[in-house]
């Protein structure tokens, strides 16, 4: 099982926050969160797997490639081993696709989602480090071409602490284990389209930043598209804006799920979000 760790305010009544993160990383890319949402919520941190404190669990399980799929159920088995039969689910970058394909495997355990930095459709510039990415990815040390993607994908000197944070998290991920993750890149334009195409009816905040040219745009579109979402821009902030701007990333999550747990069925683009 994925390591986690919990905080719980000790009334029963608390909806719980689960936070997923992204590709490289590991829980502990919310520490700029935690001490704001335990005032508040349950919460619950996972590593996944291959990454933080769960880096051993792909080589006992002997596993070789992974999928979407499997990814996603090491989360529920963790909801499932706490008891927690709903919660809401905060991602950042490939974190939220993760949520995305939870609340298509057991919507009924997702009350919302809120996700930044999300991963909606893959750009040409995407798809070209992609595509370089399974080119060069046994000839190159994996660390070289990570730093690669995060300087293309966070490339101002105002991104340069998340970036650093995310290069040096993965830093700690095995050569091997990327190999597992960077299969899922044969998998990840024909889900996006699914997921494009794909409504759900689950409230949904994106969280993006103004400087996240490479994914903002196609979340644009989404929210156009999409019922119950809603877009907030962050300013002065990049793909990584829990990192950037994490006073305006904590008000506006935390001001979401407030409403959403007052209103089980906010009104389209109704919801004020405040800024901080």
């Amino acid at each position: 099982m994925l390591h986690y760790k919990t905080y719980e305010l000790g009334d029963s009544d608390a909806p719980w926050v689960v936070f997923v993160h992204g590709a490289g990383g590991s829980s502990s890319i919310w520490f700029l969160q935690i001490k704001e949402f335990i005032k508040h919520f349950n919460v619950l941190l996972v590593d996944l797997r291959g990454h933080g404190k769960s880096k051993g669990m792909s080589a006992t399980k002997g596993v070789q490639h992974y999928e979407f799929e499997d990814i996603t159920r090491d989360i529920l088995d963790v909801l499932d081993s706490l008891q927690i039969q709903k919660a809401h689910f905060i991602g950042i970058s490939l974190g939220t696709i993760l949520i995305r394909n939870l609340s298509e495997l057991a919507p009924e355990r997702v009350i919302s989602m809120i996700l930044g930095g999300a991963i909606i459709r893959l750009n040409i510039r995407a798809k070209v480090l992609v595509t370089l990415g399974n080119i060069f990815k046994r000839v190159i040390p994996y660390i070289w071409l990570y730093s690669f993607f995060a300087w293309i994908i966070m490339p101002s000197e105002r991104h340069k602490k998340s970036r650093l944070l995310f290069v040096n998290e993965a830093k700690k991920v095995a050569q091997k284990e990327f190999m597992r993750w960077f299969t899922l890149t044969y998998e990840i334009t024909p889900l996006l389209k699914y997921f494009e195409e794909k409504d759900t009816a689950i409230p949904t905040l994106y969280l993006m930043g103004e400087e996240d040219h490479m994914f903002l745009p196609a979340v644009r579109y989404i929210v156009t598209k999409h019922t119950n979402s809603w877009l907030e821009v962050i300013e002065n902030s990049g793909h990584v804006c829990n990192v950037d701007q994490p006073r305006q990333f904590n008000a506006r999550a935390i001001l979401f799920l407030k409403k959403i747990s007052a209103s089980s069925s906010p009104e389209k683009k109704v919801l004020q979000l405040a800024s901080c």
